[in-house]
């Protein structure tokens, strides 16, 4: 009996926490093309462009969870500097999209610009990056309009504002609704499994199946 490597991961990652929220956007590529997106690029485009420059990266799409201003406030920077499109959320966000250099100004995040995503996602949209595809969920509750992009191979999600290690996102901005909330991370995002791994918007990762266990507000105990 021969021992079996397992395949090499063909995507790599970097977490960014930019903006005064801190706010985590991902900078993921395929390994053989050098390809790679941004998740959520929430503000200081110098930075991120200059992480993607430092790996040899060159940016071929943003991807956006929700219409937030610190997950989305460069997107469109990233798109005049490099021609991509921006991919995400889903259409039910557009209000948010349209009001970013507003909310800029009211907590003083000067560089977002509102943005037109060049396509909107669905549930069961999927996404590719090389020859990787992720899979996307629609999970409404902190937004109408947020998104999950998930890629199942390397069992990873980018989640947003849906879930965090040991809380979950807040329903108290307009439009937000708790149970619906619930219901997301319930009914899309625990049958991707235990043992997916995911970047929320903020904070540390962690694994849904760590959720499941002790969340205070999602864990299987609390549900019932």
């Amino acid at each position: 009996m021969t021992d079996q490597q397992a395949p090499e991961p063909k995507l790599d990652i970097r977490i960014i926490p930019v903006t005064p929220l801190q706010q985590n956007t991902s900078l993921i590529w395929h390994r053989e093309t050098m390809e790679g997106v941004f998740v959520d690029p929430g503000g200081e485009i110098d930075r991120l462009m200059a992480a993607a420059d430092q790996f040899g990266v060159k940016i071929v799409a943003v991807w956006l969870t929700h219409g937030h201003l610190d997950h989305a406030g460069a997107a469109t920077a990233v798109k005049e500097r490099t021609g991509c499109p921006i991919i995400g959320p889903h259409k039910d966000d557009q209000w948010l999209l349209d009001d970013i250099e507003a909310q800029g100004a009211k907590y003083g995040i000067a560089d977002g610009k509102n943005v037109m995503p060049d396509r909107y996602l669905e549930e069961g949209d999927t996404l590719t990056l090389g020859t990787e595809t992720f899979g996307v969920t629609h999970c409404p509750g902190h937004t109408p309009g947020h998104v999950v992009i998930y890629h199942q191979p390397g069992q990873l999600a980018f989640v947003g504002d849906v879930l965090f290690r040991g809380s979950i996102g807040r329903t108290d901005f307009p439009k937000g609704n708790h149970q619906q909330l619930i219901d997301s991370i319930v009914q899309n995002l625990w049958p991707l499994g235990d043992g997916m791994r995911f970047v929320p918007g903020h904070g540390p990762m962690s694994t849904f199946g760590q959720e499941r266990k002790d969340n205070p507000f999602v864990a299987d105990a609390v549900l019932g």
